[in-house]
């Protein structure tokens, strides 16, 4: 609706991309002096969690407007598996150092991104073919939990067949991975299971990737 403003005001605008990203807020919990906590029904504090994001171009054609290109996503997942990653199964060579890990703790920053294969389905007003990002970080995270991964490629490839498989209205997904995973800086001698990290040192391990729909 605000790009079709903006066209619709300025003649000598050719085209417009309109980027939005959602600010999430959730309810504070307070004290209610009875030993109990509840949402507060004035105060709110800026979730530092993920949030959804759209870009949408969009074009004169004829007397209206047109989608060219879109972009929809989730953007800022942080999470974190303390057990049930692996690390192994991956060519060697010469050079390679590291070590395989049957097991493993595994932190990674995450974002989502998706395109439907027809703007209609994106932009219909009854939402029969929308795709709300809730469910897209549900099918995600469901993933993470369930899935022994061998790699960070592993997981997020496994990912993204689930979300193809769950929306047949998504003709592709990407996504956009750092390695987190904490340096272990100490282990308990009488318990190796108590661990202390660190944050990593940088650089962070990036991974990129895209599935169509047509490569499955």
């Amino acid at each position: 609706m605000l790009g079709q403003r903006f066209l619709g005001t300025y003649p000598q605008m050719e085209w417009v991309r309109m980027t939005g990203h959602e600010i999430p807020f959730q309810h504070a919990m307070l004290p209610t002096g009875n030993g109990t906590v509840e949402a507060s029904p004035v105060l709110l504090a800026q979730s530092l969690n993920d949030r959804a994001m759209a870009t949408l171009d969009i074009v004169r054609d004829g007397d209206g407007f047109r989608v060219t290109d879109h972009r929809c996503g989730l953007m800022g997942m942080k999470p974190v598996k303390v057990t049930g990653s692996a690390f192994a199964g991956f060519d060697r060579d010469e050079y390679t150092t590291l070590a395989e890990r049957p097991d493993r703790l595994l932190f990674i920053y995450l974002d989502v991104f998706w395109r439907y294969a027809s703007t209609n389905q994106m932009l219909g007003t009854n939402h029969a073919h929308y795709i709300p990002a809730e469910q897209v970080r549900d099918v995600v995270l469901h993933t993470f939990h369930a899935l022994v991964s061998m790699s960070i490629q592993h997981l997020i490839y496994e990912m993204g067949k689930n979300l193809l498989n769950r929306f047949p209205q998504m003709s592709e997904v990407s996504f956009a991975a750092q390695n987190r995973l904490w340096d272990t800086a100490s282990v308990s001698e009488s318990n190796s299971r108590i661990k202390a990290y660190t944050d990593p040192r940088p650089g962070y391990g990036s991974l990129g990737l895209t599935l169509h729909r047509d490569e499955l």
